[in-house]
């Protein structure tokens, strides 16, 4: 009885890989734009906060579920609420420039698609920063959540957010926590074979949880980023691998035989 065995690794296509120093500068120079970005984008506190309440209002119209019942599995836990807390102020850049490392050596023809996407969706995320600044609802009094980052921590965040010089707290929408946890997850399943590699998946799912129950982020923010992530990919296709046939015999040098023709006037001297 024969059994199938899943396909082996292909090595790398290092004729796809792009310049090291380069990809290096590159990426160097997307981390600092958005770091600039959201900069840029902070302050208009007084219509941060009035976009919250629209978003607030417009979460209960359609029937969300609301944030506080994720943030209420938390709570139940010093220990969980903490960990969801270090899980969002250290997994986020480190995930994704481990995922972009590997890539770039093992499928450097997947991390160039990988790393325009994750650009552009950058790029799109901080202009609806700018378009539409919106305070966390760990802010949002109407929403009735805990700051867990300052009650618990640890926090990533200032105590003053208007003058905040490290990060842009009225940035909210769209999640790029979420976006970029759920970009690495994509990028990975496209990239690897394994029969387990859906469960990378529970990396943005894990992402989701903690963002909306550290209060951090509404449920709309993730839904517009993966919007946003869905119209990326229909943007930018993952290019055609070359087609590599390998046949057991093809290293094997052809024989010649007698074409019919000459075996049938063979047989009949």
């Amino acid at each position: 009885m024969h059994t199938r065995s899943e396909p082996a690794e292909r090595e790398p296509d290092t004729s796809a890989r792009p310049p090291l120093v380069r990809e290096l500068l590159l990426v160097a120079g997307l981390f600092l734009v958005y770091k600039i970005g959201r900069q840029a984008a902070n302050g208009h506190v007084e219509e941060a906060f009035r976009n919250a309440g629209h978003v607030w209002s417009l979460e209960r119209a359609v029937g969300l579920p609301g944030e506080g019942g994720v943030q209420g599995v938390l709570l139940h836990s010093h220990t969980l609420v903490q960990a969801a807390n270090t899980y969002y102020a250290t997994v986020h850049f480190p995930a994704t420039l481990a995922f972009l490392v590997w890539l770039y050596w093992r499928r450097p023809r997947h991390y160039v698609w990988s790393r325009r996407v994750l650009a552009a969706l950058t790029g799109a995320a901080l202009a609806l920063h700018l378009l539409f600044p919106l305070a966390p609802p760990r802010m949002l009094h109407a929403a009735g959540l805990v700051d867990t980052g300052q009650v618990y921590g640890p926090s990533v965040y200032g105590d003053t957010p208007a003058t905040d010089s490290m990060a842009n707290q009225f940035a909210a929408m769209p999640s790029l926590h979420f976006g970029w946890a759920l970009a690495v997850a994509v990028g990975l399943i496209v990239a690897t074979r394994s029969r387990w590699r859906p469960l990378w998946l529970l990396h943005p799912l894990l992402t989701l949880l903690v963002v909306v129950g550290t209060a951090n982020h509404y449920w709309l923010d993730a839904i517009v980023v993966s919007a946003l992530l869905a119209v990326t990919y229909a943007a930018i296709r993952l290019p055609r691998t070359p087609a590599r046939t390998h046949l057991p015999w093809a290293a094997v040098p052809a024989q010649r035989y007698p074409s019919p023709a000459y075996a049938r006037s063979g047989a009949r001297r």
